[in-house]
């Protein structure tokens, strides 16, 4: 649901990694060759919207793996967003680190250059789990990489875990979040290990008769997950996502749940503004080819019509801890979606998976584990 008065975020892919992991369906490359090529073209797209962008107050470096540049690379493609855009002074700006990567010199030369928080892509500290996930870093690095951030002077800083994994029990996926929980990251990031058909992990799983977890298994690691960090002291604000209060969300990832415009650019990039969104070609070769021709490498565009919108505010907004705000709702789209609604709400609120509270309609936690559900009453 759109925010008032809340600006712009920016997103910049950086589609390189120096080996690609099992289940990772994200675009990236396992080549490092064309990053000084990539870095001119990139800037070149944040500078032609401009004139529909004026002003930005999230940053966000994702990937690939971001932290494969170095600072001098990423200072470069800051200081054009700077010459091009208003910041807001107090931006959230966000770089994934991979925990190879994480070196002291590495990090502190970040906050030097102006990068203010940093989310490390730990997913697990079982190198067995790792290995099978495709990863390159080892347990003690991911250890060593939360030690290397604290002492470059990170205060808002966060870790990915996964779970789900082959051979992972719910008991030992409890022990890794609390190995976590024991690291006092201000934010965590919880996800459930899924895999698109055309991931390594997926192949490997067929040909083993491997499963993903089935449904009420799934639901027992995620209950597990919210209870165990509710009681860490964490604020359960998204299916996903946990932080230590209200300051350390993700300021950038609410602007997806929220349908505040955001420019995406680099190959892949979604980006969102006044109901219209439109995506890149998933194709680093044919992104240079375009941006050095003068054309913007857009791969599709699309009008969302008040029913896809309607459709997608409740979708996201029934991810989120805080809901539905019926005022602004019915402010956005001239209807009553409690009346309208009436029967099914007041089914789900008796059966639990709803509340209603202060002029807003949330997901209990049991709401929340079939939020994508809840959106099709």
């Amino acid at each position: 649901m759109l925010m008032q008065n809340e600006k712009a975020g920016l997103y910049i892919h950086i589609p390189f990694c120096l080996s690609k992991c099992a289940y990772c369906s994200f675009y990236s490359l396992a080549s490092v060759g064309l990053i000084p090529e990539y870095i001119e073209a990139l800037k070149k797209e944040i500078h032609h919207y401009r004139e529909i962008f004026s002003e930005f107050d999230t940053i966000y470096f994702g990937g690939g793996t971001p932290s494969l540049l170095n600072p001098k690379q990423i200072k470069d493609i800051l200081s054009t967003i700077y010459q091009t855009y208003k910041i807001d002074p107090q931006s959230e700006i966000t770089l994934e680190i991979n925990p190879g990567d994480a070196s002291f010199e590495y990090l502190h030369a970040l906050r030097d250059i102006g990068i203010r928080r940093v989310n490390i892509g730990v997913q697990s500290f079982d190198d067995k789990l790792l290995k099978l996930l495709g990863r390159r870093h080892s347990g003690e690095d991911a250890l060593g990489s939360v030690d290397h951030v604290r002492k470059a002077g990170f205060e808002n800083w966060g870790m990915d875990m996964l779970y789900g994994v082959h051979g992972q029990s719910i008991k030992q996926w409890q022990k890794e979040l609390l190995n976590a929980v024991n690291l006092q990251p201000p934010h965590l990031s919880c996800y459930q290990l899924s895999l698109d058909p055309q991931v390594p992990l997926r192949r490997t799983y067929a040909s083993k008769g491997w499963l993903l977890p089935g449904e009420n298994k799934q639901r027992s690691f995620f209950f597990m997950t919210a209870e165990t960090l509710r009681e860490a002291g964490y604020m359960h604000y998204e299916v996903s996502n946990f932080a230590k209060g209200e300051f350390l969300q993700s300021k950038h990832n609410r602007k997806y749940w929220h349908h505040v415009p955001y420019l995406g650019v680099g190959p892949s990039a979604n980006s969102f503004f006044q109901n219209r969104r439109w995506w890149n070609k998933a194709d680093l070769k044919a992104y240079l080819q375009d941006i050095f021709n003068g054309i913007m490498p857009i791969l599709n565009r699309e009008k969302l019509d008040k029913e896809k919108l309607q459709l997608e505010t409740l979708f996201l907004g029934f991810r989120t801890q805080e809901g539905i705000d019926l005022w602004k709702y019915e402010k956005m789209f001239g209807t009553d979606l409690f009346q309208e609604k009436k029967t099914v709400i007041h089914s789900l609120i008796k059966k639990k998976f709803l509340v209603l509270e202060n002029g807003f309609l949330k997901p209990t936690l049991r709401g929340m584990a079939i939020a994508d559900s809840l959106a099709l009453i």
